[in-house]
């Protein structure tokens, strides 16, 4: 059923003469949006004072960090030398390869600049911004499942996909489709939902388990999914670069979490007698 579905789906959303539209950008676009959307709601319900000029700030800056830290990623840690000996390609965003770490790395230091614009604490922007983050991450892993990308390991499963072309036509595993699942929909609603809470959970509580639930279900998904060619399996062929680059993120959110449980810093902007309580 899975294949089936795979094999009606097009890279290319439409296009008007010379103009092509693919989902792929289409899965950036409304990333960001329903991330502002996400972000402007959250920054209500804790008090923190976001207007449109600041909520656009924030945006932009997450865009360049994103888009730029993504792709320098990719050229350093999964370019495997080719771009330093084809440096016109490392703008050729056209040709892909994005890579999620460096992504994140952006996103964090283009943090730095929108929290000096716009005077809100860097952790609770960080927090707030990481509550919508898993939104673009689903869309991002669902435009990879159509692209026919960053696909899995062979699989006798009956929903395994033939994704054709350099994976050959063995069944694969969806393995983009098990991280929109994970990395998307189920860390939002952790995320969401522990954004509920009155007052607020202290600054870097949300970074934390952001980077502790991603790093996670990304280590358990790359034993399924295939790594990148060029690269192969590390230490003993057990271990991808994505399972070495996702341990530093859990240790990375574990010391966020104890920072938020020690400190116990509030977010920006709640009444004086909520912070107390």
């Amino acid at each position: 059923m899975l294949n089936e579905i795979y094999r009606m789906l097009d890279p290319v959303a439409f296009s008007i003469g010379p103009f092509v539209v693919r989902w792929y950008g289409i899965a950036y676009v409304a990333g960001f949006l329903c991330a502002a959307l996400v972000l402007w709601q959250v920054a209500k319900r804790w008090k923190v004072r976001v207007d449109a000029d600041s909520l656009l700030t924030v945006v932009l800056c997450a865009i360049v960090g994103v888009i730029l830290g993504g792709r320098l990623g990719y050229v350093l840690v999964y370019g495997d030398g080719y771009y330093f000996s084809h440096p016109a390609e490392i703008l050729a965003f056209n040709h892909g390869g994005m890579s999620f770490h460096g992504g994140l790395i952006g996103a964090l230091l283009s943090g730095i600049v929108a929290a000096r614009f716009t005077g809100i604490p860097y952790l609770t922007l960080a927090d707030m911004g990481c509550i919508a983050a898993p939104i673009g991450l689903f869309f991002g892993r669902c435009a990879n499942f159509v692209n026919g990308e960053l696909w899995g390991a062979p699989t006798s499963l009956p929903w395994g996909v033939v994704f054709g072309g350099t994976a050959g036509v063995m069944p694969r595993h969806p393995s983009q489709l098990y991280e929109a699942l994970l990395e998307g929909v189920v860390l939002f609603c952790v995320l969401y939902i522990l954004s509920r809470k009155q007052p607020p959970r202290p600054q870097g509580t949300f970074l934390g388990v952001f980077l502790v639930g991603y790093g996670l279900f990304r280590f358990l998904i790359e034993f399924v999914r295939q790594p990148d060619a060029q690269i192969g399996y590390l230490w003993g062929g057990w271990l991808t670069m994505g399972q070495v680059l996702s341990v530093p993120l859990m240790v990375a959110g574990a010391c966020a979490l104890v920072y938020a449980v020690r400190v116990k810093k509030p977010q920006k902007g709640l009444p004086e007698m909520i912070q107390k309580q």
